[in-house]
């Protein structure tokens, strides 16, 4: 068994219900392994360091306990997912300007941020990747596992959100690319 970190956070049924009223469902339904964070309405964020066999199994059955706990809760965010140069700099223990300078100095091979502007933002999981792939920089397995999953759930709950008919038409839009790799 791992111990893996990550958070999850969701929307609650009722936003005017206090949300400290669900506090003692989510330690009965198995989230006794979470911190809970109860400061915004209508919403609550669960920290969790829990032991499992993988960071999937650990990620699902967190969510699958928020949901029996809170059945119409909806699944908002998992992190870590969604960071910016001084999460990955803060995270890996370097300066937000060697970060910087890393990733001005691979443009070819950095990965393209999910998000360019005035702050860009980036995958995790790919991020870390990319150190331990091209910088040889020992990166904890548990932490790019967590990653990797929350980065994948993530993505499955955006595309949950899509229409029928629109997420058919991108699936075969991406089944066409994928033959030009």
């Amino acid at each position: 068994m791992t111990l893996y970190e990550f958070t999850l956070k969701f929307t609650l049924p009722d936003a005017k219900q206090n949300a400290e009223a669900y506090i003692a469902a989510l330690a009965q339904a198995g989230c006794d392994d979470a911190l809970i964070g109860i400061g915004q309405p209508g919403r609550i964020a669960l920290q969790f360091s829990r032991d499992a066999n993988s960071a999937f199994a650990a990620i699902t059955s967190a969510i699958k306990d928020v949901k029996t706990a809170i059945p119409q809760a909806k699944l908002t965010e998992a992190t870590p997912d969604l960071v910016g140069l001084s999460d990955i700099a803060d995270l890996l223990g370097f300066s937000r300007q060697n970060m910087r300078k890393l990733m001005l100095n691979h443009t070819q091979s950095f990965p393209a941020p999910l998000h360019s502007g005035g702050s860009s933002i980036w995958h995790l999981a790919k991020v870390l990747n990319w150190f331990s792939q091209q910088q040889n920089k020992a990166v904890a397995p548990e932490v790019a596992e967590v990653a990797q999953v929350t980065m994948q759930v993530n993505i499955a709950r955006a595309l949950s959100e899509l229409q029928p008919d629109t997420r058919q038409e991108f699936m075969q839009i991406q089944e066409e690319l994928a033959q030009y790799r």
